[in-house]
């Protein structure tokens, strides 16, 4: 992903802040959650992730097959903008979030799209980069 297109897709996400929170949400209309927002931000089609989950009880192996089609994992120790943030927000619970380079741009339960400045409140498992070629 080039600094050009992790700007992009942490603009995007900006512009999703303040749309509540909707599980399997993939709209500002409908609501988003965790995963519609990665989808918008990447532009990537509403319909692309899966729709079958639940809040709690996916598993972080589940999470990652289902980003391998657009994204690469990566160290977390290379985070840039734009990168796509697997969090363990507490048990049974995997969270996603958008770097924004200072912090973190996610679908909160309570709380709906924010952007979160400085370190994440929960730790980071595995981070992802936007493919730009063999999509």
């Amino acid at each position: 992903m080039s600094v050009v297109a992790g700007a992009v897709a942490v603009d995007r996400a900006r512009a999703l802040v303040g749309t509540r929170f909707r599980l399997q949400g993939r709209s500002r209309e409908q609501g988003i959650d965790c995963l519609g927002l990665v989808l918008a931000a990447h532009g990537l089609p509403a319909g692309s992730g899966r729709r079958d989950y639940a809040l709690r009880g996916v598993t972080r192996g589940e999470i990652e097959a289902g980003l391998v089609p657009w994204f690469r994992r990566i160290a977390r120790t290379r985070v840039v903008p734009g990168d796509v943030l697997v969090l363990w927000a507490g048990p049974g619970v995997l969270h996603l979030g958008v770097s924004s380079g200072d912090g973190m741009i996610h679908a909160d339960v309570r709380h709906g799209v924010v952007e979160r400045p400085g370190a994440t409140p929960w730790p980071v498992v595995a981070v992802f980069r936007r493919r730009t070629r063999g999509i």
